[in-house]
Order: structure tokens, then C-alpha cells, then sequence
């Protein structure tokens, strides 16, 4: 039966898993109390289990500041990095795969339209483009992830150049985590101070560089390279 098809068994499965998830987060108590401090209660809660609940929430929501400062709180700075890296690195295969699996009309459900600007550029200088998409943010994170499934680009491009760009933002948000258990410290200020000039820098080089810019760059460059 065409129901029956690998494409509408992939969808079901996708949506069960979600919805599965979403509900054991809210019976868990998840999002009871959403501040940072509530997040790193809640995953203090389950023990030894902590890092493996905590890179479940960030693969789910990804590139979430207030889960990495939480993450930071938890874990301290060099292992909070190192869960957030790993949660957000599933996060962003899963929304790849998704692409690559069930294709083009599904994730435009998905992202409302947004995969028109992934039409020209990402397969030529692929790598550098998605490097420099996650380090400025010009683009939610998980738009990125879906529009690359849907390209040529090599999958170990893709993971290697999200993990370097999300490095220096999950750098900066685990250390203001670590640091805020003494609001007062030097370190606390200093942590505060990083996040400020990492936000400014940010909208500087959004204000320096459209997507449409970057991709205009990044296709001629790989033209070039041919």
C-alpha cells in the first residue's frame, strides 16, 4: 500500500519520537522551571545519569544559551563544553538526516518556507559556509542543519565545520554557567564581560554580512577553486 511507503514509515516513526520525547519532558518536569538555575536543578536530579540527560535536552533544542549556561553550572566549564558540543552535534545530525531522508516538501514544513536561500552556494565551499553561518548566527541553527541535508555537501564537511563554528559560543556560555555560582567573583565579571563583546561582535558581523553575501563569496571561491 502506498501508506505503507519507506518515506511515510520514516515521517511516523520521526513524529512518534518527538512527540514521545515532548511528553516525557513535560512529565519530567522539564520545563517547570526553564532559568538556568531550574534546568541545572533539574538535571542534578537524576545523578549519574546528569551528562546523558542534559546532551539529550540540548540535541533536542539546540543552540539553546540558557541550557548551556545551565550546562555550565552543572558540569563546570570544560566538561559543560564538552556535553554541550556533543548535544548539539546530535541535534544537528538528526535535523540533517531528517533532510536527507524524507527531502524538500517535509522540511519546508519544518522551517516555514526558509530553504529558498540554500538554493545556489552550499555545495561549493560548502564547509566554510556553514563554518561562517554558525559562528555569526545570520541563521537559526536548526535551518542550517535541514537546508544542508538537502544539499550535496559531504556530511563530515557539514559536522566538522558545525563543531568548529558552535565552539567559541558554547566556550562563552559554559563559562558564564561555571562562573555564576559566585556572581560577585572577578571571574564572574570577566565571563559577563566575554558575553558582551561576543553579542556585539555578532551584531557587527550581521550588520558586515548577509547570508546572500556569504554565499555569493563562498560560490566563487569554490568556482575558482575547480
Amino acid at each position: 500500500m502506498q501508506w505503507l511507503s519507506k518515506k511515510n514509515m520514516i515521517t511516523t516513526a520521526v513524529i512518534l519520537i518527538l512527540a514521545t520525547i515532548f511528553y516525557l519532558s513535560q512529565k519530567s518536569g522539564m520545563f517547570e522551571n526553564p532559568t538556568a538555575e531550574g534546568l541545572r536543578d533539574y538535571i542534578a536530579s537524576y545523578g549519574v545519569f546528569g551528562p546523558i540527560v542534559y546532551m539529550t535536552m540540548f540535541s533536542v533544542i539546540p543552540a539553546g544559551s540558557v541550557i548551556a549556561v545551565a550546562g555550565g553550572m552543572a558540569f563546570g566549564m570544560y566538561f559543560g563544553t564538552l556535553y554541550t558540543i556533543i548535544g548539539a552535534m546530535i541535534g544537528a545530525t538528526v535535523a540533517f538526516y531528517i533532510s536527507r531522508l524524507l527531502g524538500r516538501d517535509f522540511v519546508e514544513k519544518l522551517v516555514k518556507g526558509k530553504m529558498q536561500k540554500f538554493e545556489d552556494g552550499m555545495e561549493k565551499g560548502g564547509f566554510l559556509l556553514v563554518l561562517m553561518m554558525r559562528l555569526i548566527s545570520i541563521i537559526p541553527f536548526n535551518v542550517i542543519s535541514y537546508g544542508a541535508g538537502l544539499t550535496r555537501i559531504k556530511y563530515i564537511d557539514y559536522i566538522l565545520s558545525t563543531m568548529i563554528g558552535i565552539i567559541p559560543g558554547v566556550l562563552v556560555f559554559t563559562n558564564l554557567g561555571d562562573k555564576a555560582l559566585c556572581v560577585r567573583s572577578l571571574e564572574f565579571m570577566l565571563a559577563v564581560g566575554i558575553l558582551a563583546l561576543m553579542v556585539i561582535a555578532s551584531i557587527l558581523l550581521k550588520r558586515r554580512f548577509s547570508f546572500e553575501e556569504l554565499q555569493a563569496r563562498f560560490y566563487t571561491c569554490g568556482i575558482q577553486k575547480k
